[in-house]
């Protein structure tokens, strides 16, 4: 078990270096699939199809949610548990059933997702805000996106489980091979094929099927482990516990979701009553999102990275390592939140330019955006970090808790209620109030749990 004795005893800069630029270029890899259909889209179809892929989001952040709860969920119970066997060696045996459990699950859900998707579409499409005149879009763009849901899920879910299993540069891979076909194929089908909407989304599931086709069979050929037929049998307190441990990233994805549907709905309504009228708002919010994407992937990498080397220190005792591992990661967080809070804040327009041309109050708009919601976005590195942390040393309730502080708690009521009082530009100034006080419940929470003496024995 090499990996494991890695894990315990290299330096902390190293293993982080080693499993977070891999999970980074995964991630950033990930959220290039919405950005490329963006891109194509934005030129070649306009204003109105971006606004349709930003109705179909809440879809695709369901997939993540269930992709994370069964993924970072079973892997933080794969690591904690290898970490225990140092001391415990039955406990070891017990790693490889939360592997096939979590391979058993993601593509059962991604099934069940699917299936849902196609036999309620039109009202799914209506409940996320679509204006009419989107619909046309929406469409047939989502029905085709949901044949990649279960190799969406299982692809995302599936590179955590391979990165848990001590092999990071091969979950980058899985990612980045879906992401090229998705690529190349989007030029062909959007502009030489002109199917608009349609290539783009079947150039998005062909990318999907291979990734999640190349990680199950990564998944089957295992490094620490060797699965039998036994460890895909369902078990209860197999699937309980890495849903207990998955629970925080899922609710962080759900609460996206639920977040992006009131969303909509606000830009739709109060964008009606403004010069900006209802297209215009949530074509440009949903660039902007998923943009803020492109920089939560370096984060969300981090958090995702840090995580095996947590998980498997907290199991084994060696409790400084886990504080070391932790701050490691804040740091380089804050060095990244920075640079993208200038990029947002000094070159707002020639960022927006890239996905499609639009009339004044289009730029106007999508400018404010930019400079007032994402304001906070130097501190934004605190929350899915921390929230992670939790996740990883087994103390899911707090996790879950961060988690839900910005979306939910924070963001939610005030998308409802800044609105009542200035318009349109309440939505805007949510966002950074929310992140503000997501951020400071964060660094007391974790400043709190890293002032425990066990985090200062050697």
């Amino acid at each position: 078990m090499n990996q494991t004795n890695t894990l315990g005893e290299e330096r902390i800069n190293i293993l982080l270096r080693k499993f977070a630029i891999p999970s980074i270029i995964a991630m950033l890899v990930s959220s290039l699939y919405n950005i490329v259909d963006q891109l194509f889209i934005g030129q070649s179809i306009g204003e109105l199809g971006n606004a349709a892929t930003n109705i179909s989001f809440p879809l695709s952040i369901s997939c993540i949610a269930i992709a994370l709860l069964f993924g970072i969920g079973g892997a933080s119970a794969f690591n904690i548990s290898l970490g225990k066997g140092q001391t415990v060696p039955e406990e070891a045996k017990t790693a490889p059933h939360y592997i096939g459990n979590a391979i058993v699950m993601l593509i059962s859900c991604g099934l069940l997702l699917f299936c849902i998707t196609e036999l309620f579409l039109h009202p799914l499409l209506t409940f996320f805000g679509s204006p009419e005149n989107v619909l046309p879009y929406a469409k047939p763009y989502t029905r085709i996106v949901a044949f990649g849901f279960p190799f969406l899920i299982l692809a995302t879910g599936g590179c955590h489980l391979i990165r848990a299993d001590g092999r990071p540069q091969f979950a980058m891979f899985c990612n980045l091979i879906g992401a090229v076909i998705n690529t190349i194929l989007d030029a062909i089908f959007v502009f030489a094929f002109q199917w608009g909407m349609s290539g783009a989304a079947a150039a998005t599931v062909i990318g999907q099927i291979v990734s999640g086709l190349l990680a199950l069979w990564m998944l089957l050929h295992g490094k620490t482990i060797f699965l039998k037929k036994k460890h895909f049998i369902p078990g209860g307190r197999y699937i309980l516990r890495m849903m207990a441990l998955g629970a925080a990233p899922c609710s962080n994805q759900l609460a996206m979701m639920a977040v992006q549907i009131v969303m909509n709905k606000s830009l739709k309504y109060y964008g009606s009553l403004s010069v900006y009228g209802e297209a215009i708002p949530i074509a440009c919010a949903g660039i902007i999102t998923k943009v803020n994407q492109i920089f939560m992937a370096f984060i969300i990498g981090i958090s995702q990275g840090v995580q095996p080397i947590i998980s498997f220190n907290y199991g084994a005792g060696k409790y400084k390592r886990v504080k070391s591992a932790y701050l490691r990661a804040i740091s380089y967080g804050f060095i990244l939140a920075l640079t993208a809070f200038l990029l947002f804040q000094l070159i707002p327009r020639q960022i927006i330019s890239l996905f499609g041309n639009g009339g004044e109050e289009y730029y106007t708009f999508a400018q404010n955006y930019f400079r007032i919601f994402l304001f906070f976005t130097f501190i934004n590195f605190l929350q899915p970090i921390s929230s992670n942390f939790y996740t990883a040393i087994g103390k899911p309730k707090s996790g879950v808790f961060l988690s839900l502080t910005r979306q939910i708690i924070f963001l939610l009521p005030l998308i409802v209620i800044f609105p009542l009082f200035v318009g349109i530009d309440g939505i805007m100034f949510a966002g950074p109030v929310a992140d503000f006080m997501a951020g400071l419940t964060s660094a007391v929470m974790v400043g709190y749990e890293l002032h425990k003496p066990l985090y200062h024995k050697v």
